[in-house]
């Protein structure tokens, strides 16, 4: 009876107004008193801001361009997502509690509500950032076809909710702006989408080099393959098929992963109002995006 209501779409409540899962709010006190390893590498996103994409680049590179080892398991118990709680699979603590270290760790937390432990032992975190506009439709598809986030409503009804910031794990703008400002005094390698689409062999140097690895250049060449959209996509390791609560009938977990398609969606009148809601979000910041390629 429980699962059935997991799939049907679990109720939300909020965390210093922020809105997460009710089953994550329930075990917040066990998420926030979470004890990171020194060890311990973070990765961190807004929702659909290519999270899996650099989970799957991090993994190889950690383990020298080795596709089986990166093939031992689905991202999601190879790199535990440490707020996540659900009865269709052991919860991100308890995975990452078993995981011996050094442990690779996803989140999609806003920076305040990251476990303190994580800034205590001082860990490498890796964020990457997306641009509004294509990450307010990827997030769109991607609550249509995951079970366990709400029903988004018609479009019309997401961009509204959007722009409120009444969506799980919060606005974006704070979300991208909180750990850009906080990049200033923790060791937090910052990427963007966008320039992983332009060029994704100088932003696995980067990677690389935060990490402090050394790879031959045909294996970075290996990775880029094996990280290839399409890689990707046909990767059950990656494109979650293995979860019942997403359902790829509807849209795929791995959808388009372009910069721009945004263009397909927003009405002249929705791209002003955007626009003009970003300015004032986005007032002060030295934080910029590009919109399209």
């Amino acid at each position: 009876m429980e699962e059935t209501k997991i799939l049907l779409r679990p109720d939300m409540a909020k965390i210093k107004g922020i809105m997460l899962s009710k089953f994550s709010c329930e075990n917040w006190e066990k998420i926030w008193s979470f004890q990171a390893h020194p060890d311990d590498l973070l990765i961190a996103t807004y929702p659909k801001a290519g999270t899996t994409w650099i989970q799957e680049i991090v993994d190889m590179i950690i383990h020298g361009g080795d596709i089986e080892m990166c093939q031992r398991a689905p991202i999601i118990l190879r790199q535990p997502f440490i707020e996540h709680h659900s009865t269709l699979m052991p919860s991100g603590l308890k995975l990452a509690e078993a995981m011996p270290p050094p442990r690779i760790l996803k989140t999609h937390l806003p920076v305040q509500l990251v476990p303190p432990s994580f800034w205590e032992k001082d860990c490498k975190i890796i964020y990457i950032a997306r641009n509004a506009k294509d990450s307010l439709v990827s997030y769109y598809h991607f609550q249509r076809m995951n079970k366990m986030l709400p029903d988004p409503g018609t479009w019309q009804e997401y961009f509204e909710k959007f722009l409120a910031g009444e969506v799980p794990w919060g606005p974006w703008h704070d979300h991208v702006k909180g750990w850009w400002k906080a990049k200033e005094r923790q060791r937090i390698l910052y990427l963007f989408y966008e320039d992983m689409k332009a060029d994704l062999a100088r932003e696995i140097q980067k990677v690389m080099k935060f990490l402090e690895k050394d790879l031959r250049e045909e294996v970075i060449e290996k990775i880029i393959r094996h990280t290839s959209f399409q890689a990707m996509k046909e990767n059950p390791m990656t494109n979650y098929t293995f979860l019942p609560s997403i359902d790829h009938s509807i849209s795929p977990f791995i959808r388009k992963g372009i910069v721009g398609d945004w263009k397909t969606h927003f009405t002249v009148l929705q791209n002003e109002r955007f626009d003009e809601d970003y300015r004032k979000k986005m007032m002060g910041t030295s934080l910029t995006f590009c919109n399209e390629l």
